[in-house]
């Protein structure tokens, strides 16, 4: 932050809300810390898992404008370049949505699912007890979240609404607006010093961090029966909806989605390393062990 000369505005309604929310969840976290009932155990973990699911998207979210304000040049050209090459035309998918109203109106309800998605999911994880897959869905939600600002500092973009349709008329303006082409340039100029938090707005383009969400919270479903369904059903609507609502390249989604698979396995890995670790210090206490090792 402070290399891209960028703070947060300690007093803006935007962040004097989170530190209500926080610590909302905090003191009921703190109430239920031995918890003698399911609820209360329920509300124990619910509120663990959405403070750090919250956390960590915050803090995403926020760590983007600093990337944004050190990162140089835009590889739009590029990005169009491939999805002309997968026979892609991002032009036609945007103004078939801008020619229905009705294709509008689900687009946007379908992109804001990125929030209601979680909490069904993390929710149902501290009702029925899963902790095993609501601790691997945070961890790997902050991989996503870390690989994609990795990726989004070399590429850079103001995404397709921008870099294709800058001489013409916008007919439909999109949930992600021209942020980026607003914005971007002005962190690079560093003529924005505060961030608040009630104010932010998507500046990744490629990766698509929505597509990267939309396939994690798809994957850890399939292993909860009860909402499997609603979030396969409520995450392949976003991702439908992603390339205009959030003006992405269909590029942007497949580096998304690999980004998505790349968190997993890492999930996936680590649970191994620590697996194996338990286990040798197991056997080294063991008293046969301890016996061999005298």
């Amino acid at each position: 932050m402070a290399c891209a000369r960028l703070s947060i505005a300690p007093l803006a309604p935007g962040t004097l809300i989170f530190v209500l929310v926080f610590g909302t969840l905090g003191a009921f976290h703190w109430a239920c810390q031995r918890p003698r009932t399911r609820l209360g155990q329920a509300v124990r973990d619910g509120t663990a898992y959405y403070g750090l699911f919250m956390a960590f998207s915050l803090t995403g979210a926020v760590a983007s404008y600093p990337v944004a304000a050190l990162s140089s040049g835009y590889a739009d050209p590029a990005l169009h370049r491939i999805d002309l090459a997968m026979q892609f035309d991002w032009l036609a998918w945007y103004r078939t949505v801008a020619e229905h109203r009705w294709l509008q109106i689900a687009g946007r309800v379908a992109y804001e699912t990125i929030y209601l998605s979680p909490a069904i999911l993390l929710g149902y994880c501290a009702i029925a007890g899963k902790r095993r897959t609501a601790h691997d869905f945070i961890v790997a939600t902050w991989l996503a979240a870390l690989l994609t600002l990795i990726a989004f500092y070399f590429i850079p973009a103001i995404g397709p609404l921008g870099y294709l349709m800058w001489r013409d008329p916008v007919a439909y303006l999109p949930i992600s607006d021209l942020w980026q082409p607003t914005l971007i340039p002005l962190l690079r100029a560093h003529a924005i010093g505060q961030i608040d938090l009630g104010h932010l707005v998507g500046l990744v383009s490629a990766p698509s961090f929505h597509t990267a969400a939309g396939v994690l919270m798809i994957a850890y479903g399939l292993n909860l029966p009860p909402v499997r369904v609603p979030l396969l059903i409520l995450n392949t609507a976003m991702l439908l909806a992603t390339p205009v609502e959030g003006t992405h390249y269909l590029i942007d989604l497949i580096l998304g989605a690999l980004v998505a698979l790349a968190a997993m396995a890492l999930v996936a890995a680590g649970r191994v390393v620590v697996i194996a670790i338990v286990h040798g210090k197991t056997r080294r206490n063991h008293p046969l062990a301890r016996g061999c090792i005298t």
